[in-house]
């Protein structure tokens, strides 16, 4: 979910290029052009040990769901994603492409999301192993726990998705660009991308987070926090409400020791696969 930290890195690789990242012409044969297998490096995705599992006795009260339309039809895919076992290393598997809706869905679909450079290098990614939270195995620390009885905050879903997705961009270095931006604001719009909300008790955004649904799985993108504890009571809602709507897979793509605190794991690409074909099955209204 946090991927800012991996920028600099990124950075210095892709300004070794030869060739600027482009969607390349269409294979003899191919009844769709594909996109291009990568062949750029960045840092691999940390992997954290095991984290103990403390079940979380208090209910986060989401306090509004703004109504959001069923996910929309949406036109096919125009390109074919290669297989994600074709990453490199690193996880990288394409690059170029565009950021139609119905590619961004069409990715997730098969376990690739995107994560450009900047306006100029739309770069997509299936890392192993990748970071899953299982729902079963939410971690809530004791100082979390208080916070979540307290009731400090106030929680909402799809209030405010373009002041969280703002919020979540508003670092130093960030890899949500304009583009990536207004992307997922269309797919708000659309009924596909949804975002958690934390306010303070001066009624001011104190943190969030946003992300896809597919099915039943909940690709989380980013959060960001203003108030202490705040991105994670923003995790606690969104697992809570995960399990009454009957999501089974909440991706969280690259592991970090933030997440790591709150139970999310690494597992081998091989089984987040498995995991996620088993909840595209599912049939989840999660804003419904």
């Amino acid at each position: 979910m946090h991927r800012g930290a991996r920028l600099a890195a990124l950075r210095h690789l892709l300004r070794r290029l030869q060739q600027p990242l482009e969607l390349p012409r269409s294979r003899p044969r191919a009844r769709r052009p594909r996109l291009d297998a990568g062949g750029q490096r960045r840092h691999p995705p940390v992997v954290a040990g095991p984290v103990a599992r403390v079940r979380c006795l208090q209910e986060v009260v989401i306090d509004g769901v703004r109504p959001t339309p069923p996910p929309a039809r949406l036109p096919a895919c125009r390109f074919r994603f290669p297989d994600p076992a074709r990453a490199d290393a690193d996880g990288l598997v394409a690059r170029g492409g565009d950021l139609e809706p119905g590619t961004i869905v069409a990715a997730y679909r098969q376990g690739i999301f995107p994560w450009p450079y900047d306006e100029t290098a739309l770069l997509w990614w299936s890392p192993d192993p990748r970071a899953i939270l299982p729902l079963q195995a939410l971690h809530v620390s004791r100082s979390l726990g208080r916070t979540v009885r307290r009731a400090r905050f106030r929680v909402t879903l799809n209030a405010a998705f373009g002041a969280v997705i703002d919020g979540c961009a508003a670092r130093k270095e960030t890899w949500i660009t304009p583009a990536m931006r207004a992307a997922y604001v269309r797919l708000h719009a659309l009924g596909w991308a949804h975002s958690v909300e934390v306010w303070g008790p001066d009624q001011a955004l104190a943190g969030g987070l946003y992300g896809v649904a597919v099915g039943g799985l909940f690709a989380a993108e980013s959060m960001f926090h203003r108030g202490t504890d705040a991105s994670k009571v923003a995790v606690v809602a969104l697992v809570q409400h995960a399990r009454r709507v009957g999501t089974s897979l909440l991706d969280v793509q690259v592991l970090t020791d933030h997440l790591a605190t709150l139970g999310a794991r690494a597992i081998p690409r091989a089984e987040y696969l498995r995991l996620l074909a088993a909840a595209l099955r599912l049939r989840v209204a999660f804003a419904g």
